[in-house]
C-alpha cells in the first residue's frame, strides 16, 4: 500500500522550513548525536595522547597501554557511529 504524503500545514511554510522539520521528524536528535560523537570522540583522543605520552616516558606501562588501547577503541566506535548517523542522512 503506498505511502500518501504528510499533510501539509495551514499555514504558507517555506519549502526548506517544511524539508528540515520533516527531517527532523524522521531523524530526531541527530545534531544531538553528532555532537555527542564529537564530544566524546575529542574526549577519547585527547586520553589517548596522555596515554601514549605516559607510554612513551616509560612510566607504569603497564596500566597505560590498557588504557590507551581503550581511548582507541572509543575514537574508532565514535568515528564508527558518526559514519553510521551520515549514511542514513544520505539515504
Amino acid at each position: 500500500m503506498p505511502k500518501s504524503p504528510p499533510p501539509r500545514p495551514r499555514r504558507p511554510m517555506s519549502e526548506e522550513k517544511y524539508a528540515k522539520l520533516m527531517a527532523e521528524a524522521k531523524a530526531p536528535y541527530r545534531g544531538l548525536r553528532k555532537f555527542v560523537y564529537g564530544a566524546v570522540g575529542a574526549s577519547g583522543g585527547i586520553g589517548a595522547v596522555v596515554f601514549l605520552t605516559q607510554i612513551l616516558a616509560g612510566r607504569e606501562v603497564g596500566e597505560a597501554v590498557p588504557n590507551f588501547l581503550l581511548q582507541i577503541g572509543l575514537v574508532a566506535l565514535m568515528v564508527w557511529l558518526f559514519r553510521i548517523d551520515r549514511s542514513k542522512e544520505d539515504a
